[in-house]
């Protein structure tokens, strides 16, 4: 009969500190920062819609609020979270029907994503800002 060690066994370790980061594990952990930004996105327009039913002055300070550099902030940040996260399910759609498991079609996507989100959201804000919406 085999013999227990004796002691108290060692507690596992956590994941994130025995396994090396990768652009893979990062764009998982992204997707869901994600969307608790998009949540965060929702509760902000929500507060957009109840400023907008309470009146002209209410609208005026939450307008004003949103318009300051950290509104804008948070803002673009919220659009990046929206870019990613739509790139991001769309890796997932593809994993879904078996497809770009292999690991450098794994990275590669994830780069693209991050990419994708990155620049769809300067394009949006350059655009906004073309037509006036960011003054």
């Amino acid at each position: 009969m085999a013999e227990a060690s004796p002691g108290v066994r060692p507690r596992p370790l956590s994941p994130f500190m025995i396994w090396r980061w990768h652009v893979t594990m990062a764009a998982s952990i992204l997707h869901r920062a994600a969307g608790v930004a998009l949540y965060v996105g929702a509760l902000i327009l929500a507060g957009w819609a109840f400023a907008l039913a309470t009146g002209p002055d209410c609208y005026a300070a939450y307008k004003g609020l949103l318009g300051s550099i950290p509104g804008k902030v948070v803002l673009f940040g919220i659009t990046v979270a929206v870019f990613f996260h739509l790139a991001n399910g769309v890796r997932h759609l593809a994993w879904d029907l078996g497809q770009g498991f292999q690991p450098k079609t794994a990275n590669a996507t994830a780069v693209i994503a991050y990419a994708f989100a990155i620049a769809a959201a300067a394009l949006v804000w350059a655009a906004a800002f073309a037509m006036g919406a960011l003054a």
